[in-house]
């Protein structure tokens, strides 16, 4: 054989194994780069569907606890029988009716068994009692199986058969001020709808669903696969996420890591997120996983990485690299070095910089060939990836600072609300506690405000509460915190203050009132109970010392000030 075919041969060996060789290393960077991406991807969606059901839901709840604490309904709730306590509840529901996103609540009395309902249409006015409840039948054990379990708030998916309708209901307990359980109040949303709005996104390669404490699936584009009426199921007969999945060990798996998540939720920073590969109807996806501790349920997105980049769009990287090897067994090594290898290293230090979450990267050196196209696409992708991470990051953070904000602000009177004077008595209570001073606590309400509303219609009756929130502001002090506690009562946190500063303050509030509501169109007064909290004195005691100088206040003809 000749030294020509002999170097021939060799060098057909040596393009052969080149080819080969390159080949494999294309896969292998194909398959890491696919894996690192998609769990970018996963995490990123995973955090942005649950913004979006949170942003969807807080509200909503917001609105049913409130609804579970009106008095009004609790006063009904405790004698169901009385028709002027019941037409008193009624109309405060239709009030909230309005302001819910889908337009419709109910209320189920635990007394009287008796259970309520009203939609967007407004069908059943004037005869808002539907049913009765009955322990013995299935489509009602969810109402039983609740009130003994005594969970203050629960989501639940499940249809009415009574009315008709298959919602996302939000249950909220209704209790006494002792605690006891008075019955349940909430609304719905229409299912179709909102699995659309929220769930059937349309993405290719990507679904999202939504899952309970224990993995029953409760949120899912295929209906056939939600779990209905979760809670009055015995575990073994749910539709639990696992069962999407081919291989049993997938199950096993997913669901250990949701027990992680769980358990992880109590930990201080964001939101943890996980995940792992899964396989669904024969093809390989990335099921990524995060616990929402608000409402109690698992979000889980998975990723078909096929579907969203497709291994043939890589398929040109095949030839980049055949080219490559190819070529370096037919030029100088310098070319090899700065126009190949140099280039693919650099490249993978900028994969490895953008896994760690670094979006900008150094300059890469683009060669005239296909190593240079790669890079600048490789750039682009990272561009791309790093501007979507930030929007998001910042749509996020947005979106949750404003539910956090409508969560505590009283949307009447755009004072704080109950639940934010609640954390700011916290804070006081803690302060005193730790520095050894006291605090000012002053509880009004409105003289007569049932007339106001009786006489002047209720728009009259929110217009006077919206005066008062201004005329309050306007007597207080520029660091005290005023709010409103409930219908017509608010709260004012006086600090720092002596008992000097509680009496003036009071009074001031009063006269104040007094002022400005002779000269309304019709005269407004105020009652005015006051406390100076002592350090070690606990919320409930020092909001029961504040109740009683105002139940003073009142029993002594109104109009006044009481300090406890």
């Amino acid at each position: 054989m000749s030294l020509n075919t002999r170097i021939l041969s060799v060098a057909a060996l040596l393009m052969a194994a080149a080819s080969i060789a390159s080949y494999l290393a294309y896969r292998a960077l194909a398959d890491e780069l696919i894996e690192r991406w998609g769990r970018q991807v996963a995490e990123i969606q995973v955090r942005y569907d649950s913004a979006r059901l949170l942003q969807s839901l807080e509200r909503e709840i917001g609105l049913a606890k409130q609804m579970a604490t009106s008095s009004v309904l609790i006063a009904w709730a405790l004698d169901p029988d009385d028709s002027l306590l019941e037409d008193a509840a009624i109309a405060e529901l239709e009030r909230f009716r309005t302001n819910l996103r889908d337009q419709s609540y109910f209320v189920a009395l635990r007394r009287s068994l008796r259970y309520y309902y009203n939609n967007a249409e407004n069908e059943y006015a004037g005869r808002q009692f539907r049913y009765v409840l009955d322990p013995d039948k299935p489509d009602d054990a969810w109402f039983f199986q609740l009130i003994e379990e005594g969970r203050d708030f629960h989501l639940n998916v499940n249809p009415d058969t009574e009315l008709g309708v298959t919602k996302l209901w939000i249950d909220v307990l209704v209790r006494d001020a002792g605690g006891e359980i008075l019955g349940m109040v909430g609304t719905g949303l229409e299912l179709n709808a909102f699995l659309q709005d929220i769930v059937d996104i349309g993405q290719e390669g990507i679904n999202t669903l939504f899952v309970d404490y224990n993995g029953a699936i409760q949120l899912y584009r295929d209906r056939n696969y939600i779990d209905f009426a979760s809670i009055v199921k015995p575990e073994g007969q749910k539709n639990t996420v696992d069962l999407l999945f081919d291989n049993p060990d997938d199950g096993r798996r997913i669901m250990a890591m949701l027990e992680r998540l769980r358990d992880d939720a109590g930990r201080p920073g964001q939101v943890q997120v996980e995940s792992d590969f899964v396989t669904i109807d024969g093809t390989t996806h990335l099921a990524g996983a995060a616990f929402l501790p608000n409402i109690g349920w698992f979000e889980i997105t998975l990723v078909d990485l096929n579907a969203l980049l497709p291994r043939r769009h890589l398929v040109p990287l095949i030839v980049v690299f055949i080219a490559a090897l190819l070529i370096t067994l037919l030029v100088f090594h310098l070319v090899i070095r700065f126009r190949i290898l140099d280039p693919i290293i650099r490249l993978e230090s900028a994969t490895l910089g953008l896994k760690r979450g670094e979006f900008t990267l150094p300059e890469l050196p683009k060669p005239s060939n296909e190593i240079g196209r790669l890079a600048r696409q490789f750039e682009e992708m990272a561009a791309t990836l790093g501007d979507t991470t930030r929007n998001l990051e910042q749509q996020v953070a947005e979106r949750t600072e404003e539910l956090n904000r409508l969560a505590r602000t009283d949307p009447l009177t755009a004072l704080p609300n109950r639940r934010a004077m609640d954390e700011i008595l916290s804070v006081e209570v803690q302060r005193a506690a730790r520095q050894g001073s006291a605090f000012g606590l002053v509880w009004l309400d409105l003289d007569d405000f049932k007339n106001i509303n009786d006489e002047g219609g209720h728009q009259r009756g929110d217009e006077v509460l919206r005066q008062a929130a201004s005329w309050i502001r306007e007597a207080i002090r520029p660091y005290d915190h005023a709010g409103r506690f409930g219908g017509d009562e608010f709260l004012v946190v006086l600090s720092p203050c002596g008992r000097d500063e509680l009496e003036e303050v009071a009074e001031r509030i009063r006269r104040h009132i007094l002022a400005r509501g002779e000269e309304s169109e019709a005269p407004v007064t105020a009652s005015v109970g006051a406390v100076l909290a002592q350090p070690g004195e606990s919320i409930d005691l020092v909001l029961k010392k504040a109740d009683q100088a105002l139940y003073r206040a009142k029993q002594l003809g109104r109009n006044r000030v009481n300090v406890a």
